[in-house]
C-alpha cells in the first residue's frame, strides 16, 4: 500500500472512441481544456496524445502538440505535463496471406528523431517510452519498439533533461528496463508505468500484477492502469499495490454501465478511491519534487 499517491490523466489516447463517447477531446484546443479540467480535479499529471482535428486519427504534428502545450502552460492551473513519444511505432503487415507490402495506409514507422520532435521542441516535463514490441489487440498490427530504437530514443530523452516514463506491457518489457538502466541510458528516480489488460500483453489479474511490481527495477516509482471497465477497479489494485494510478478516456470511456465519462470525473473518481482508503493525493508541486522534475513556463524556459 502506498499512502501518497499521484494520479495521472491520459487524456485523449488514438483509437476510434470519439465515436462512442462525445467527450473524447479532438482538437488541440479541447484537449488542453481536458488537461486543465482533468487537474483542477486532482490529476497532478495530464498524459496527453494529439489528433487531427479533421478527421480525429491520431497525429505526430509538432504544431498540434505545440498548441496544446502552450494552452496549458498559459493557463492558471498547475499540472504535469507528459507526451507521448509512441507514435511513430505502428507496423500493419499486409495480411495473413501476404504480409509484404505492408499496409502503408496504417503502417507508421519513423526514426527516434523524429518520434522525439515535439519533445525536442517542446520540453515537457516526462515523455513516455513504450519499452517493447508486441502484438496489440487484433488483426495484423504489432507495436513495434526495438531494443535499438528504444536505446536511441532513451539517448535522446536523456540529453533533453526530459524524464522518461518507461511503459511496461509485459514482462520482457521489464527486463529490456532493467538493461537500460545498466547501461546508464535511464536516470534516477526510474519511472515505471504499468500498462495491464491490453490484448495480448499482460493480464490484469492480481498475481500477474504483483509478478510485475514483484520484478520492478531497485527503488522505481510506478503507476499502474488497466483498460475498460477494470480502470476503476484497477486504481484500488494499484495504490494497494503500492503505486500511483492512470485514469482516463484514453484507456476507458464509461463512468458506469452506458454513461460516457468525462476525463474530470474519472479522476474525481481515482481521488474518491485514494482517499476512501485513507490515502493522500499528490499535487502537482510534490509530484515535480518526487520525481526530480524541472518546472516550465508558457515559453518552455525552466521556470
Amino acid at each position: 500500500m502506498i499512502w501518497d499517491a499521484f494520479i495521472t490523466c491520459a487524456v485523449t489516447g488514438v483509437g476510434a472512441s470519439t465515436e462512442k463517447n462525445p467527450h473524447v477531446p479532438v482538437t488541440p484546443a479541447e484537449i488542453a481544456a481536458a488537461s486543465i479540467e482533468a487537474a483542477r480535479a486532482g490529476a497532478a499529471i495530464a498524459h496527453i496524445h494529439v489528433r487531427d482535428p479533421k478527421t480525429g486519427k491520431g497525429s505526430r504534428d509538432v504544431a498540434l502538440y505545440a498548441e496544446v502545450v502552450d494552452r496549458i502552460r498559459a493557463s492558471d492551473v498547475d499540472v504535469v505535463i507528459n507526451l507521448t513519444a509512441g507514435m511513430g511505432g505502428d507496423l500493419v503487415l499486409g495480411g495473413v496471406d501476404a504480409p509484404l507490402p505492408l499496409d502503408m495506409r496504417s503502417t507508421d514507422l519513423v526514426g527516434a528523431e523524429e518520434r522525439l520532435a515535439h519533445v525536442t521542441a517542446l520540453l515537457p516535463e516526462i515523455c513516455t517510452l513504450d519499452c517493447g514490441s508486441m502484438n496489440f489487440a487484433e488483426g495484423d498490427y504489432v507495436m513495434t519498439n526495438t531494443p535499438g530504437m528504444l536505446r536511441a530514443m532513451a539517448k535522446r530523452v536523456q540529453a533533453l533533461g526530459v524524464r522518461p516514463e518507461i511503459e511496461v506491457f509485459d514482462t520482457g518489457h521489464l527486463v529490456l528496463c532493467k538493461q537500460l538502466i545498466r547501461e546508464g541510458l535511464i536516470d534516477d528516480p526510474v519511472m515505471i508505468q504499468l500498462c495491464m489488460g491490453i490484448p495480448y500483453g499482460a493480464p490484469d489479474d492480481p498475481q500477474t500484477v504483483m509478478a510485475m511490481v514483484n520484478n520492478l527495477p531497485a527503488g522505481a516509482i510506478f503507476s499502474g492502469f488497466s483498460i475498460g471497465r477494470m480502470q476503476l477497479p484497477f486504481a484500488a489494485m494499484a495504490l494497494l499495490a503500492g503505486g500511483n494510478i492512470r485514469v482516463g478516456l484514453e484507456d476507458n470511456i464509461w463512468l458506469n454501465r452506458g454513461v460516457p465519462a468525462t476525463n474530470a470525473q474519472l479522476v474525481e473518481r481515482a481521488v474518491t478511491i485514494i482517499q476512501a482508503m485513507g490515502a493522500r493525493v499528490l499535487t502537482p508541486a510534490e509530484v515535480r519534487a518526487k520525481l526530480k522534475l524541472q518546472k516550465r513556463d508558457h515559453r518552455g524556459r525552466a521556470a
